[in-house]
């Protein structure tokens, strides 16, 4: 079997954007990898996701990350939550992307981190991108759920 290809998905409804949050499951990022344009009404987020689409247990490797980015438009508001933003380099594990609707087309895109933190991203509307942005590297360390 091939590897897979590097991703690049668009949601523009909340179907789309759980397919986005499954691809995105256990991604890494440092603090200071999120930005917020508010001139833009960009959010964009560089991290380091497992490739769960890749398999793994496969020739001795527990599985691959690759470094992705992901862009959140029409951004209006950003709140965070239990997230030191003076701390740029402290590790954050995202658990979670999803919509949360208000008045149509808009609502809040709520990035779910283990620890408890979280951002809450007003948008206008959906308009979300993750990109693949690297070449995939083995990783020794697999992520663990507990049932």
């Amino acid at each position: 079997m091939a590897d897979p290809a590097p991703l690049k998905l668009l949601a523009q409804d909340a179907d789309d954007l759980a397919v986005i949050s499954a691809a995105l499951q256990d991604a890494v990022a440092k603090i200071g990898d999120i930005r917020w344009d508010a001139s833009a009404r960009t959010l964009t987020l560089a991290c380091n996701r497992f490739r769960w689409e890749a398999g793994g247990q496969k020739k001795g490797k527990k599985g691959e990350r690759i470094r992705s980015a992901l862009q959140l438009g029409d951004v209006t508001g950003v709140q965070a939550r239990k997230l030191r933003r003076d701390a740029k380099g402290a590790v954050v594990e995202l658990l979670s992307v999803a919509f949360e609707p208000a008045e149509a087309p808009g609502g809040a895109v709520l990035l779910t981190f283990a620890g408890g933190g979280d951002l809450k991203v007003t948008v206008d509307c959906l308009d979300v991108i993750l990109a693949d942005v690297s070449e995939a590297w083995a990783t020794p360390r697999r992520p663990g759920h507990a049932e």
